[in-house]
């Protein structure tokens, strides 16, 4: 896999979303968004995380495009919402 971040920064999603995300992404609760996404599972670091998140974020972007009866806006912006905290926690000094 490409070094997260390089990813991340090529994603192309809808301005609303990302606009929704950044808003959402102040606001970010590691403890509670986390194990929400990740079916109970919480990473120590941002990451790992981060490595998790792109997956998810990939199927749901997928299940948007193909215009899927079960995706959810909601559950595709909170994982944006989680990449772009989880991201901002690995560019931090001192973070893994």
């Amino acid at each position: 896999m490409s070094d997260p971040i390089t990813l991340i920064s090529t994603l192309r999603r809808p301005p609303l979303m990302v606009s929704a995300a950044r808003h959402g992404a102040a606001i970010y609760d590691r403890a509670t968004i986390l194990p929400r996404l990740l079916e109970g599972r919480m990473p120590e670091r941002a990451i790992d995380a981060l490595q998790e998140l792109i997956g998810l974020e990939a199927a749901h972007e997928e299940a948007r495009r193909e215009r899927s009866s079960g995706y959810s806006i909601a559950r595709h912006v909170e994982t944006l919402i989680a990449l772009m905290a989880e991201a901002r926690l690995v560019h931090r000094p001192g973070a893994a």
